[in-house]
């Protein structure tokens, strides 16, 4: 049943909800902009080749972050909906995030388990390790979801989903994070780790470049990934503060504007990339090989043409 209401007292509810829409229209705007920008790349180094679990990883997580941005200009759209679709929208908004930072999780751990040279015991312990973050996560987000409820609502004209939700269920919304922030530090740390101690080795060898290079990558990629969701982290653990969530300031709405976009940048546009940057290292790694293999190639005719030249 759709709320009627042109009470002023509700005008600053308005505000706050009008500004956080450009956010979120903001942030969808840039999810698609990334797929627009890489998928010149994704065909060539995800969807043509061999497909793997990496591959359905992918495409997994790169196509959820366009159906998760559709849906949320779908919810700022100034038409009425549903209650259904109200909840629909809250319930993406909540378990979106679990289910694509534990497929994240899983992207980290084939990176993780390549630098240790396949140790079973360290792919164990980071199997388990995340499985009871993920769970951990997803236990917070039923509870969670358990006292809520939706309900579409017509304010002045302005149309809005309002959530309704006890503070001790709210509260649960942004604990969620904690466990994933472990996993993530865990991951971090196993990473800086196995780096210092290859770099150390390398110093040792002079015929270690291409592994330097390699490590390079992997550590530039995993420290914007891992920047990017303590960004996010701390901003969420924020709104826990009942001045921030519970004040109708501007400087709150533009706090909460950049948690979701933070969010959907860390997931959506650095999350696809752990993979994509290692594909396209790979590519890169080919082709010079095939170009010194034809560059020999060369030299060889070369030196077979001044052999035949000698004997004429």
């Amino acid at each position: 049943m759709t709320v009627v209401s042109d009470d002023p007292a509700l005008w600053s509810f308005i505000s706050y909800s009008s500004l956080i829409n450009y956010f979120v229209a903001a942030s969808s705007v840039v999810v698609v902009y990334d797929w627009v920008l890489t998928f010149g790349q994704e065909f060539e180094l995800i969807l043509r080749q061999r497909w793997s679990f990496m591959t359905v990883l992918y495409i997994c997580v790169r196509y959820i972050g366009i159906l998760f941005s559709a849906i949320n200009i779908l919810s700022i759209l100034p038409f009425l909906i549903t209650d259904k679709v109200c909840a629909i929208i809250w319930y993406v908004g909540t378990w979106v995030p679990v289910i694509v930072n534990a497929m994240l999780g899983v992207t980290m751990i084939a990176r993780i388990h390549a630098m240790y040279q396949g140790s079973k015991k360290l792919l164990i312990f980071m199997v388990v390790t995340l499985l009871a973050c993920t769970i951990t996560s997803g236990v917070m987000v039923t509870i969670e979801n358990l006292g809520f409820s939706a309900q579409e609502a017509n304010l002045s004209g302005y149309y809005v989903c309002i959530d309704y939700m006890d503070t001790y269920m709210t509260n649960l919304s942004y604990e969620s994070m904690i466990s994933t922030a472990v996993w993530e530090v865990l991951a971090l740390f196993l990473t800086v780790w196995i780096v210092m101690k290859h770099f150390r080795e390398l110093r040792r060898s002079p015929a270690g470049s291409t592994i330097g290079d390699c490590l390079t990558m992997l550590m530039q990629s995993h420290m914007f990934y891992f920047l990017a969701f303590a960004i996010v982290a701390s901003l969420r653990l924020g709104l826990l503060s009942p001045n921030i969530r519970g004040s109708s300031s501007v400087g709150s709405d533009i706090y909460s504007g950049i948690w979701a976009i933070a969010q959907v940048l860390q997931m959506f546009v650095l999350g696809p990339r752990l993979i994509l940057s290692i594909r396209e290292y790979h590519a890169k790694l080919v082709a010079r090989a095939d170009w010194e293999i034809g560059m020999t190639s060369i030299s060889a005719f070369h030196a077979g043409g001044d052999v035949l030249t000698g004997d004429v």
